[in-house]
């Protein structure tokens, strides 16, 4: 039986205009009704889903959400933090002269920010134009505090340049971050270990559920952590070859209402 139910945002609950069928949002009310666990696991902050939260009445006492591709468990009622796995100022650091070295540009998140360290010449990150909850602050590196605790860094360029540049990327950081493609245009590199397959286990656990008890649903590299642990892994017909591969179940693409295809399937009595 389904208690926990993890659910990627682009691509899979978000139709091609980023919003949410009536479909969809029925399945999940009707899951809710049944005493299911539905939440929304995203590369995203808290803030970057608050709407498509309310949307969905999953911002009640006893909700949760898995944002910076597993490194924050949050109470989305709240905001309050359950989990965190965060890069230390050091490591920032050393991401930041990976920047330089592949020539492209970088941004450091926290839980408030968007950090504009110092782009290459002629080389503007195009973070802006699929991050907009958090306010961007331009900062020398030298200004970095000790004690500052990055949720993630990305690179977000264009498609071409940023595949050519991945391949310049040393084998060590593979060993010393979890690094992955989020979208076309966006590498994201978070602390080692950290995955939405690391981030739904853990609220699995604080829940008293098995992996056994939870359904996840995706479509991107970044989900398939997440698929790979839940007992019932589920690729959006859209999905990438990859993913369809370790999923058990392809439901119908995200501009079919393959959510609540699958929650109809799997959830719902």
């Amino acid at each position: 039986m389904i208690k926990l139910v993890a659910i990627d945002l682009d691509g899979t609950l978000l139709n091609g205009k980023h919003g949410i069928s009536d479909e969809n949002k029925e399945a999940i009310k009707q899951a809710k009704e049944q005493g299911v666990k539905v939440v929304l696991c995203t590369g995203r902050p808290l803030l970057g889903m608050i709407a498509y939260l309310e949307e969905l009445n999953l911002r009640e006492a006893g909700d949760y959400g898995i944002t910076y591709n597993g490194g924050l468990v949050q109470r989305t009622d709240t905001g309050e933090v359950l989990s965190k796995t965060t890069l230390t100022k050091a490591e920032t650091e050393e991401i930041f002269k990976l920047s330089k070295q592949i020539n492209l540009p970088c941004n450091f998140i926290d839980l408030e920010k968007i950090y504009e360290p110092p782009y290459p010449k002629g080389r503007e990150s195009l973070y802006p134009t699929v991050m907009s909850a958090l306010p961007y602050v331009p900062i020398a590196m030298e200004e970095v505090p000790e004690d500052i605790a990055i949720n993630k860094t990305v690179f977000c360029y264009a498609q071409m340049d940023l595949d050519e540049a991945i391949k310049n990327i040393p084998v060590h950081f593979y060993k010393k971050y979890t690094i992955m493609k989020s979208r076309p245009i966006l590498l994201e590199l978070m602390p080692k270990g950290v995955d939405k397959g690391s981030g739904i286990a853990v609220l699995a656990d604080l829940l008293g559920f098995k992996a056994s008890e939870v359904m996840a649903l995706g479509d991107e590299a970044n989900d398939a952590a997440m698929i790979e642990y839940a007992g019932v892994g589920v690729a959006m017909g859209n999905a990438t070859d990859d993913i369809k591969s370790m999923a058990q179940y392809i439901t119908k693409t995200n501009e079919e209402h393959g959510v609540a295809h699958a929650f109809q399937k799997f959830v719902l009595n």
